[in-house]
């Protein structure tokens, strides 16, 4: 088989660019739970719901995603990728057609959190795993850029979303969207395909050449431990941060909705170069390196936001920019650290155990940033407990990750 420059040839090469195309647009409507944040205060009023119940549905919506990404994963190659991206697409609108009609906030969190929450999970990793065997090379990079179209998301449909609730109000607008995507994810599923050898066997040539390490043997590894830990508290710390965009925009900057609303535009975009960005560190670099470079980063972004007061709307600007870059680096050094630390021959069932910190993330910070709130009342409150995390997070990766070149701590583990 000839080596091209990216990838491998094969017999379907010439539409691998196609994949990553339509792979980066299924992320984009699938990236819509990060818009979460402008949907969030006309909820809790239509529902009279506090922080802590407001942010439910967002909490499940996140838990769910990342739990059947998990039990995905495990099944993603055996099946035909369009049945699986029609099918997860199809789940997350009719969670949000049925968001529409829901009665009260718990029944928000069923069809938003858990209906469309499983759905995501369910689509989510076949444009990873299709650009992972196209591009088999540069994996971070182009899987980094796939991922891109998930954070950049709120770029079009937080403005849009703003806009439907406030001239047709939050009913509508869950159907406008659910509908849009019953449409749409479907119609760009069509295309996707595993790349084919010329015999026509279902194969990734350079992860069938690669070693890997089977899912039992990682979870007893200390890279697994390393791993996990840390994407339980990057993954804590970016969704506080989105679920809470809105709500320390307006309380604690003292913006209006809309020019939160705006700005969520310029976190979107950071939130998407965060991806290939830490993708090519933890390439070039390690993931140790890279996992320390986001904890002082956003170390640094809730410094700022605790020297922030009412008005300093440049403070706020550049600190929920940093949060949403950390977001998205996040999603790219989990995924590029497990390839490299436990090889591709299992890496969408390794992958699909690894996000499960995820879900746990999301869990752990919407509850302990609405019950901060909740308590307190201070948002403050919330920029000290990422502080706390921050330097928790930077003694893990030093402790399990070692001092010398911070490299992936997984040599008790024998490749096959």
């Amino acid at each position: 088989m000839k080596k091209t420059p990216i990838g491998f040839k094969t017999k379907n090469n010439g539409n691998k660019w196609v994949y990553l195309l339509f792979g980066f647009l299924i992320m984009m409507c699938l990236g819509t739970v990060y818009s979460y944040g402008v949907l969030r205060l006309s909820i809790e009023r239509n529902y009279e719901a506090g922080s802590m119940l407001g942010g439910l549905p967002y909490m499940t919506s996140l838990a769910f995603y990342a739990i059947f990404m998990f039990l995905t994963g495990k099944q993603l190659e055996r099946f035909d990728p369009r049945l699986v991206l029609i099918s997860g697409g199809l789940l997350v609108a009719l969670g949000w057609i049925l968001s529409a009609f829901a009665p009260s906030i718990y029944a928000l969190t069923l069809t938003y959190g858990v209906i469309g929450g499983s759905g995501v999970g369910i689509a989510y990793g076949v444009p990873m795993t299709a650009i992972s065997k196209w591009f088999p090379e540069r994996k971070g990079l182009f899987t980094g850029l796939v991922l891109v179209g998930f954070g950049l998301s709120p770029v079009v449909t937080a403005p849009l979303i703003r806009q439907l609730v406030d001239a047709f109000g939050l009913q509508f607008t869950f159907l406008a969207i659910g509908a849009s995507f019953g449409v749409l994810i479907p119609l760009l599923s069509l295309p996707f395909r595993y790349p084919k050898t010329a015999a026509g066997v279902l194969e990734d040539t350079k992860i069938a050449a690669l070693s890997g390490v089977e899912t039992r043997n990682m979870l007893r590894s200390k890279g697994f431990k390393a791993l996990y830990l840390n994407f339980v508290i990057g993954s804590m710390i970016g969704l506080m941060m989105v679920g809470l965009t809105t709500a320390a925009g307006t309380v604690m900057i003292g913006l209006t909705s809309m020019e939160v609303t705006r700005l969520m535009v310029l976190f979107a975009l950071f939130n998407g170069a965060g991806r290939p960005f830490f993708g090519m560190i933890t390439d070039r670099f390690s993931s140790g390196r890279a996992m320390l470079l986001s904890y002082l980063l956003i170390l640094a972004a809730a410094l700022l936001m605790l020297s922030a007061n009412e008005g300093e709307s440049l403070k706020y600007a550049v600190s929920f920019s940093i949060f949403w870059f950390n977001l998205g680096g996040w999603l790219a050094i989990a995924p590029t650290s497990t390839s490299a630390m436990f090889g591709s021959r299992n890496y969408s069932r390794n992958y699909g155990v690894v996000f499960t910190a995820y879900g746990i993330g999301a869990i752990a910070g919407v509850l302990a940033s609405g019950l901060l709130l909740d308590v307190s009342g201070s948002i403050a409150n919330v920029f000290l407990f990422v502080a706390f995390l921050c330097i928790l997070g930077f003694t893990i990766t030093l402790l399990l990750f070692g001092t010398h070149k911070l490299k992936a701590p997984d040599t008790d583990i024998i490749l096959e």
